[in-house]
């Protein structure tokens, strides 16, 4: 009887496969063996692109009349230091007792690159059946599950493609621009840093993720603060009293004045004092009174960008440490699938969401969890999410929203105390979806001021108020939790509380009543700069490039396309700051531009402005997609590309 062979991503998942699949294996060098099946692994990539110099050893020097490099035929080669293991697998494909090969790597655009490398370069006999294992976590259910429903591995020949094309498309650009920009310009790059030689290092998303940092800082760095002055009023009957806001509308005798700043504020303070002086001894009438409720549900499911963004803001770590821990947590059966881009559920998993719960339920020993828990059993909350807008086949690609899988609670007193947080963030986020919606009383009041009674004219203040009065979701994700607050939470609760009297007062007053004008004050106001990125903030930037795209059509075209992938995009990160093209503050992980950052940034913002565009990056993501969905062929997205290449290199060499 022949077997099956099954290759995972690392000896780890491989471990996870072989209690899932209930087998007694014997270790042997590189893989597990049982009766019926061999699992072995990769251990990352195994196989990766060949440099120039291997098409021809005059590629080794970087010479303009060399360039552009585009191969008519690529060449790839066994990684060094894992060509043993490479040979393992190798040797396992061609066993002559192997009847079926499972792709077990990771789900994703890179896990299937990886996997198809290896096998390229082993050849495994075409005649053996090539299955693809497809999973959302590492639990037994559905581990078993994607054997079971593993599909002919041509179905992802599409996804393999679009992997080959990004692969092709990063190495072609970051050699052949690299290279040309290095010979033009690193003699003097080399001289402004004080250095004896320097290289310019290019890539497709790289440079325009630098390009983002250094406008932003720029931004910040020339901004200069300009001061206004607002008017207050201070307004009410006997000893209740409120505040609002002036506004000015087409009924002042200031509407398009040059003394105005903005709509709510004067240029000058002086003219702010003659304006409250006009304002002396005139009755006040409220106009307009909203009262309204307000619902506001609980946000999406944490995809990874957000989850590394969250991250960031409350425990002070980059990307890249974030999704290693969510892997950590992955691997252990705690949580879904990191590597998505999904913020929702696909209908068939919201159908079974109850076993999530109840293993939570069953499993997870924590006091303040179970509370939640047992409320939404008592109030009898719904699980029915098929009509939410928190499931959604549409958004979904390769895989659905992080969330807890209600198992691996065996593992999760020997975390780290940081891993155990997140792990508690990603499922508060999701417990939250279950809950009704945080309700709020508002109001909002038009007063008038009536100044002139012969042109009818009369200066406007707004007063609004909006309190909680049913928490709903927020018991679970309580306001400024990511924030650390300068307020105690007695402090906190004054707040809550002093919004509550501003209601109050709001409340007992009538349309058209007049209304005692107690006071005028003028407070002085000023711009604030763009707040620079931080590590996590710039992967939400990447994430949704597109918006920042001015062309409506164009937007519209890429809608959802960003820059880089949810799986790259930390690593991008890191690479800008260990090639010292910006910095990383630790301690707030505020993200700045070098000063060889900068320089860069001019010499491509002087010879190629469109690779520091977001809609250049994002539009190849895009044609990305579009292969990966069978929309273009790869051959036409292969034409463009090198076309784009060349005629950048014409016009470069041109202006030279």
């Amino acid at each position: 009887m022949g077997k099956k062979l099954l290759i995972t991503e690392k000896p780890s998942v491989a471990m996870e496969f072989a209690k899932a699949l209930k087998i007694t294996t014997n270790r042997k060098n590189g893989y597990l063996e049982s009766n019926e099946w061999i699992i072995t692994w990769c251990v990352g990539h195994l196989v990766t692109m060949s440099y120039p110099d291997k098409y021809d050893e005059k590629l080794k020097f970087w010479r303009l009349d060399t360039l552009p490099f585009i191969p008519k035929e690529w060449k790839y080669e066994i990684i060094p230091n894992v060509q043993n293991q490479f040979n393992i697998i190798e040797q396992l494909m061609h066993r002559e007792d192997i009847e079926e090969i499972y792709n077990a790597g990771d789900s994703g655009r890179e896990g299937e690159y990886i996997q198809r490398l290896v096998f390229m370069m082993a050849k495994p006999n075409p005649k053996i059946k090539i299955k693809r294992v497809w999973i959302d976590s590492q639990t037994e259910e559905e581990i078993l599950r994607g054997i079971k429903e593993a599909k002919d591995e041509s179905e992802y020949d599409s996804l393999s493609d679009s992997a080959y094309l990004r692969a092709k498309e990063d190495y072609l650009i970051g050699i052949n621009f690299s290279r040309l920009l290095s010979i033009i310009f690193g003699r003097r790059l080399a001289k402004d840093i004080n250095e004896e030689k320097a290289s310019i290092s290019v890539g497709r998303v790289m440079t325009c993720v630098l390009g983002m940092v250094v406008a932003r800082e720029r931004e910040v760095r020339n901004f200069v603060k300009t001061k206004y002055y607002k008017i207050v009023g201070e307004f009410g009957e006997e000893n209740l009293s409120f505040k609002a806001d002036w506004k000015v509308t087409e009924k002042s005798e200031l509407w398009e004045s040059t003394k105005l700043y903005n709509e709510t504020g004067f240029k000058k303070e002086n003219d702010a004092k003659k304006f409250i002086m006009s304002l002396a001894g005139k009755k006040a009438k409220i106009t307009e009174l909203k009262k309204s409720k307000q619902k506001e549900n609980a946000p999406l499911l944490f995809n990874l960008a957000e989850i590394q963004n969250e991250c960031t803001k409350r425990f002070k770590i980059k990307p890249d440490e974030t999704l290693e821990i969510i892997q950590n947590l992955y691997e252990k059966k705690l949580v879904t699938y990191p590597r998505t881009d999904a913020r929702v559920l696909s209908t068939a998993v919201s159908k079974e969401i109850t076993k999530n719960l109840n293993g939570i339920a069953k499993g997870f020993k924590n006091e303040e969890v179970q509370g939640y828990i047992k409320k939404m059993a008592e109030e009898k909350y719904s699980t029915n999410l098929a009509k939410t807008k928190y499931v959604n086949d549409s958004k979904i690609t390769d895989h659905y929203a992080i969330i807890p899988t209600g198992q691996g609670y065996e593992n999760y007193n020997n975390l780290p105390q940081l891993q155990k947080d997140i792990y508690l963030v990603i499922l508060k986020r999701f417990l939250a979806i279950f809950y009704p919606p945080a309700q709020y009383n508002k109001i909002q009041m038009t007063i008038e001021v009536e100044t002139d009674e012969s042109n009818k004219k009369v200066e406007t203040f707004i007063a609004s108020g909006k309190v909680c009065v049913d928490k709903g979701y927020l018991e679970i994700l309580k306001p400024n939790e990511s924030k650390k607050s300068t307020n105690s939470e007695k402090n906190v609760e004054n707040i809550e509380n002093n919004k509550e009297n501003e209601l109050e007062i709001l409340s007992k007053l009538k349309k058209g009543q007049e209304i005692e004008v107690k006071n005028y004050e003028i407070k002085e106001a000023e711009t604030s700069p763009p707040s620079r990125y931080n590590s996590g903030s710039i992967i939400l930037a990447m994430e949704n490039a597109g918006k920042l795209i001015e062309e409506e059509e164009l937007r519209e075209q890429i809608k959802g396309a960003g820059i880089g992938t949810s799986a790259t995009r930390g690593e991008i990160i890191k690479k800008l700051e260990k090639i010292k093209y910006i910095e990383i503050n630790t301690k707030t992980q505020i993200v700045t531009p070098t000063k060889k950052g900068e320089l860069i940034y001019d010499i491509v913002n002087q010879s190629m402005p469109d690779m520091l565009n977001p809609k250049l990056t994002a539009s190849w993501e895009k044609g990305l997609d579009l292969v990966a969905k069978k929309e273009i062929e790869p051959e036409e997205f292969m034409v463009k590309l090198e076309r784009y290449i060349n005629s950048k290199f014409n016009r470069l060499i041109v202006k030279m």
